[in-house]
This record gives structure tokens, C-alpha cells and sequence, in this order.
């Protein structure tokens, strides 16, 4: 396939508005599906298993199955709805959508559609120059995920040139919740870094709540980036794309500087911009065409007639506010005055992703000069040289425990 034409990244900031929307999906760390009595283990036992071990009729979409809502589900995505500033709906509903697919036997996936169960809300993000960002919140709503397939034969494993497919169906029904935001306006030359301070912090937020291992790398929390382009002084939003499934916090930075090159090439040209979904290449750092991308009418929603509508106890709710722990923002505050970092040594563990790493390392009995000098240090290198997010490289409690070994000199 052609490299696409791309415009200086300054050049298209003078001449377009970037407008961006993201929606992050995170699978939750409930016992069991979100449907069904098959279970759900942490990383390494779900990443261990054998293809089509972590299932049940439910999720194979076999006749005469019936879907049961998973009770932690729901509490885990009302508190994740309410750290995020979000109103609880007193009655929300799921609802099936439709599309055609090997990935979910039913030839459906249940969601939510109309009837969130949490709905208006905001973040703050902050970005690396100290820029603070609001960012609104529509909806975040509870789902099920699909599974995996895995194209066998070709060169890119893509189904483009594959001989066959395999289709493992461990992964159907892991309760997710989506959480989608407004479009993002006014950002300009930062949208890229915004939309990775956004990911983070909402990674921050799931971690703090105890709700996934959010671990990016093994598509626990993954992002999908919308991104259009409007000239300079128009109202009206361009035509946005939807990069799909991008799992580490620099592609989605990456991904969205990106998009906004190749669309301001295209329309300076007198092109026009596609509607579709678009893949995310980490080796090339660019983006190739998937799918026209369907709005709500094509994925024909109607209300689940097997499951009855969420109606929390008002109880619960002010239950789960009450344990809610402490905002991102006024987190990081903290941790900078208790581990004596300078503002420059605490921005590059924040912008690195890197403060529960850190804060973990710490706990495990590492001094904070010896946890931020690993993670921002040799762990970052050793990062970048992979394209990947020096999060996933570690566990805090080894890191801790090699400084310690440097330490006493072994």
C-alpha cells in the first residue's frame, strides 16, 4: 500500500482545527463474564489458557442460552461512572447491536445504547507544558467484549491474504465498560498530548479503583481515536475518522498527530475524508483504511428482551461515592509533596504514565529517588527502543527489588 501524502504538523495547525473524541474501553476484573458463569482470571492465567476453555453457552451464542448480568459488573461501572464525575441513571437498560461477525457467536453484542448507566460527566487532564484541560464526559456504559480471531497464512496477519481464520472465543463476554467523551475542542498543536493525558488519567482513575490491571499491552484498557479536521473559523465539524483498538498511550498520541497530517494533506488537496474506522500500525506509525464506519442506525439497536433494566439501590450509590478514592488531579499533588520530587522530576514520572509504577515501587521499599530514576531512567529506554510503554516492561515489586540488590552493592 502507498505511504499517504502528510502536511507539516505546524503547516496543518495553521490551517485546520483538530477535533478530537475518544472512547476508552476497559475490561473489568470481575470473577466471572458479564453474562454468563464462565470465568474471568487475571492476565497471566487468561493469557495462559488454551483457545476456547473460558467459556460458556452464553457467550458461544449457542440456542436456548440465557444472559444473567454480572452484579460486580454493574457496581464496578457505577463506581467508575461516578469517579468520573458521571450521574448515575436511576434505570438504565442494555441493548443488542447488531453486526455480523465471527467474533460473537450471537451475531450480536450486548451494550448499552440509549439507556447508559452513567452519563455526564468531566475529567481534568493535565498535559505536559502545564496546560489543563476539562475534558466532558457524554456517557460510559456497560458491554461485552468480543472475541479474538487470529488470521493464519498471509505476511501481515490481516485476513487480507489470510488462508483461514481461527476464532477463540475466551475473551466473549468479558464485562467492559466504554467510557465516550464529547468532541474535544480547542486543543489545537496539543490534541496528540492530550489525548495521551487523557488515556493516562483515566488508567489512573481504573487503577485507583481497583476495577482492571488496565495493563494497555494486553488490551485490558484500549482506545479508539476519533479525530476530524475543520478550516480555520468554521463551526461545522469535518469528517472524522475512528483509529481503532490503540493500546499504548504513546500510539494513541502517535495515532492522533497522525491522522491530522494525513486528513490536512487530503483536504488541501480538494480531497475529501472517508468515514470509516482505520487500523493503527506501530511499526510504521500510520494508519490504513478498515471499514465504512456505521452509525447507530445500521447496527439496528433495540432493548435485550432477556435481561431486565439495571435500577441501582440509591443506597449502593451513595455507598460506592462514599469509597471513592481521591481525584487524579489532587493524587498527583500529594504524591509530589510526600516523595520531595522537583516539578521537573515529578513531570517526567507523570508524563512518562508512570505514577502507580513509581508509587508501587516505592511501596515495595524502594526509595522515591531510586523507583523515579528506574522507571524515567533505563526502564523508559529500554521502552522506547520497543515502541512500547515502560508500564508493561516490569513489575514494581522486582524493580524495587533489583534497586535494593544496586543498593547494597550485590
Amino acid at each position: 500500500m502507498a505511504r499517504a501524502a502528510l502536511m507539516d504538523f505546524d503547516e496543518a495547525l495553521e490551517r485546520f482545527d483538530p477535533v478530537i473524541g475518544l472512547e476508552v474501553h476497559v475490561e473489568l476484573n470481575t470473577r466471572t463474564k458479564m453474562f454468563s458463569s464462565a470465568p474471568n482470571p487475571a492476565n497471566d492465567e487468561f493469557h495462559g489458557a488454551e483457545p476456547n476453555t473460558l467459556v460458556a453457552p452464553v457467550d458461544m451464542g449457542l440456542p436456548g442460552s440465557l444472559p444473567a448480568v454480572n452484579g460486580t459488573a454493574v457496581r464496578f461501572s457505577i463506581s467508575l461512572g461516578l469517579a468520573l464525575g458521571c450521574s448515575i441513571a436511576p434505570s438504565s437498560r442494555f441493548a443488542r447491536k447488531n453486526y455480523f461477525y465471527p467474533d460473537l457467536g450471537k451475531n450480536y453484542q450486548i451494550s448499552q445504547y440509549d439507556e447508559p448507566i452513567a452519563f455526564e460527566g468531566s475529567v481534568e487532564v493535565e498535559l505536559e507544558n502545564g496546560r489543563t484541560f476539562e475534558v466532558a464526559i457524554e456517557r460510559a456504559h456497560m458491554e461485552e467484549d468480543a472475541g479474538k480471531l487470529t488470521h493464519v497464512g498471509g505476511t501481515t496477519g490481516r485476513i487480507q491474504g489470510a488462508e483461514y481464520s481461527l476464532v477463540d472465543y475466551n475473551r466473549a463476554g468479558v464485562p467492559l465498560v466504554e467510557i465516550v467523551t464529547k468532541p474535544i475542542v480547542g486543543a489545537g498543536a496539543d490534541a496528540p498530548a492530550l489525548a495521551r493525558a487523557y488515556v493516562a488519567t483515566i488508567r489512573d482513575i481504573v487503577l485507583s479503583l481497583g476495577i482492571s490491571e488496565a495493563r494497555m499491552e494486553r488490551g485490558n484498557l484500549r482506545c479508539d481515536a476519533n479525530v476530524s479536521l475543520r478550516p480555520k473559523g468554521q463551526e461545522k465539524f469535518g469528517t472524522r475518522t475512528e483509529t481503532k483498538n490503540v493500546n499504548s498511550m504513546r500510539s494513541v498520541e502517535r495515532a492522533v498527530r497522525y491522522e491530522i497530517q494525513r486528513q490536512a494533506a487530503i483536504l488541501a488537496d480538494g480531497g475529501t475524508i472517508t468515514q470509516e474506522t482505520r487500523h493503527w500500525h506501530e511499526d510504521t506509525g500510520t494508519t490504513s483504511p478498515g471499514r465504512p464506519k456505521s452509525d447507530a442506525d445500521d447496527y439496528r439497536y433495540f432493548p435485550e428482551p432477556d435481561l431486565l433494566p439495571v435500577v441501582p439501590d440509591p443506597a449502593v450509590i451513595e455507598e460506592l461515592r462514599a469509597a471513592l478514592p481521591e481525584p487524579p488531579a489532587a493524587r498527583r499533588r500529594r504524591l509530589k509533596a510526600e516523595w520531595g520530587f522537583t516539578d521537573l522530576e515529578f513531570q517526567d514520572v507523570a508524563n512518562g504514565g508512570l505514577l502507580n509504577e513509581v508509587a508501587a515501587t516505592i511501596d515495595a521499599g524502594a526509595t522515591p529517588a531510586a523507583a523515579r530514576k528506574w522507571w524515567t531512567g533505563e526502564l523508559t529506554r529500554l521502552a522506547n527502543a520497543q515502541g512500547a510503554d515502560a508500564a508493561g516492561l516490569a513489575e514494581p515489586a522486582h524493580v524495587a527489588e533489583l534497586a535494593a540488590l544496586v543498593e547494597e552493592g550485590t
